[in-house]
């Protein structure tokens, strides 16, 4: 389960004081054959914008920057255009850094938007970062600044990979990795928006930081207790790798302690292992060989974010997935179980987000204020089936949830807490990862669900 905190996620959370910036602004496996595809409901309140293509990566602004053909496109440091001082937060380690920039072309929605969430996909190598921007126009004519959507490293040898707090222009602010509206009643919205990559490098070096794909997932999902139920359309189980979290409870403390905290890392090393890919052994070399599943304890360590003080930043794990081998990532909503479907019947098992009191998810044994789960499968009347990290052993993890209850939690915006509090919900998200050489017919999948 993901460790309660302020963290934006939905519509309608408490909006925090104004502030300024961050400190930092650059110048300037094989599956079973795949069952047939179903269309999925259109995702009407949902827009996904991803740069990935050759094409994309020279239609933007660079400063500074190359694009790069081949099998897998991207975006490089080609002349560094400055030099910048960076002293990091959470170590007080001072450093210099090369850097050159590439920002897209503006993206106007095709919904206006109450949040955005953006992700990547990259390499780092030692002695190289990155971070993303994001700046919008909204509906009344304004614009945004340029806000801070992550600094991150695969490692953490140069720096520590963080989200920034304190951002907001009055009218809307970034709550860890997700930029909100602060009064969506009020009807605001954003109608577009840019990204900018600044990629740094140490100085008088040839590294640099390769970006295969950014991009965004712009939203407006209305304030909802619960949704109409998805009629059942598929059933077939995908066979992916079963972890608990709760093997880790009391592991490595620095990294958020294991157990509750460590739902969003185990499931994305499920996921990652699906795939076939898995951290060497040298990789694994620093966790305690007296522990179970360390490339769990790798997950956890490499998806931290030092600022959100755990491993449940959503950009940071589809990040971390997307530097295993040819693997692509995203963070997304999703606008019904039959979305889902689509995606399995593909092979593609996907990481939801959900919260819950104990009665609202029979089987569970357990409420959360924020939790993720692997999502595997359907069984022949519909119900979800999930690979649930809070379970108890690596034995239990495969649960059977009840259709409507399950897509309840996950879908709805709005819900009572245990004293009867209105409280968010998470609407919908999830975290999709695939293989950059994926089938035909798993690329009509992620199309039918927005991603492409």
């Amino acid at each position: 389960m993901a460790r309660p905190t302020s963290r934006r996620t939905v519509l309608g959370a408490a909006i925090a004081a104004a502030a300024s910036a961050g400190p930092l602004s650059a110048a300037g496996p094989a599956a079973a054959a795949p069952a047939p595809e179903r269309a999925a409901s259109a995702p009407a309140l949902i827009d996904n914008r991803f740069w990935s293509t050759y094409t994309d990566w020279r239609c933007g602004e660079a400063s500074g920057t190359a694009a790069v053909s081949g099998r897998r496109p991207g975006v490089v440091i080609a002349t560094p255009t400055g030099i910048v001082d960076y002293t990091d937060p959470h170590t007080g380690r001072a450093a210099r850094w090369e850097y050159a920039t590439w920002t897209s072309p503006v993206h106007r929605s095709t919904v206006p938007a109450t949040e955005v969430i953006a992700s990547w996909n990259a390499h780092t190598p030692a002695g190289t970062w990155l971070q993303v921007e994001l700046a919008g126009s909204y509906s009344d004519g304004t614009g945004t600044p340029w806000f801070v959507m992550g600094r991150w490293a695969a490692g953490d040898g140069d720096i520590l990979r963080t989200s920034v707090d304190g951002q907001s222009d009055g009218k809307a602010s970034i709550w860890t990795d997700t930029l909100a509206v602060d009064d969506a009643a009020g009807g605001l919205r954003l109608t577009s928006y840019r990204l900018r990559l600044t990629l740094y490098r140490r100085p008088g070096t040839s590294l640099t930081p390769t970006v295969w794909r950014l991009g965004a997932m712009a939203s407006d999902i209305p304030d909802r207790f619960g949704v109409p139920a998805s009629v059942p359309g598929l059933a077939r189980e995908l066979t992916v790798p079963r972890y608990s979290q709760n093997t880790h409870i009391g592991q490595y403390p620095e990294y958020d302690n294991g157990g509750e905290a460590w739902c969003s890392p185990t499931s994305s090393q499920m996921i990652i292992e699906y795939w076939g890919r898995r951290p060497t052994a040298d990789d694994l070399a620093w966790v305690n060989p007296d522990f179970a599943d360390p490339q769990v304890c790798h997950a956890a360590r490499f998806t931290y974010d030092h600022q959100y003080e755990g491993c449940g930043n959503w950009p940071f794990n589809a990040a971390y997935a997307a530097t295993y081998r040819d693997m692509s990532a995203v963070v997304t909503r999703l606008s019904s179980l039959t979305a889902l479907e689509t995606l399995i019947g593909a092979g593609i098992p996907a990481i939801t987000s959900q919260s819950f009191r104990e009665e609202e998810l029979t089987g569970a044994g357990y409420g959360t204020a924020g939790h993720l789960m692997t999502v595997i499968g359907f069984t022949a009347d519909g119900d979800v089936i999930a690979n649930d990290p809070a379970s108890p052993s690596n034995d239990a993890v495969r649960r059977v949830y009840r259709r409507a209850e399950w897509e309840k939690i996950w879908l709805r915006t709005k819900r009572y807490n245990a004293t009867g509090k209105v409280v968010s919900g998470t609407g919908g998200v999830c975290y999709l990862y695939w293989p950059a050489d994926a089938t035909p017919v798993q690329r009509r999948a992620l199309a039918a669900v927005g991603i492409r």
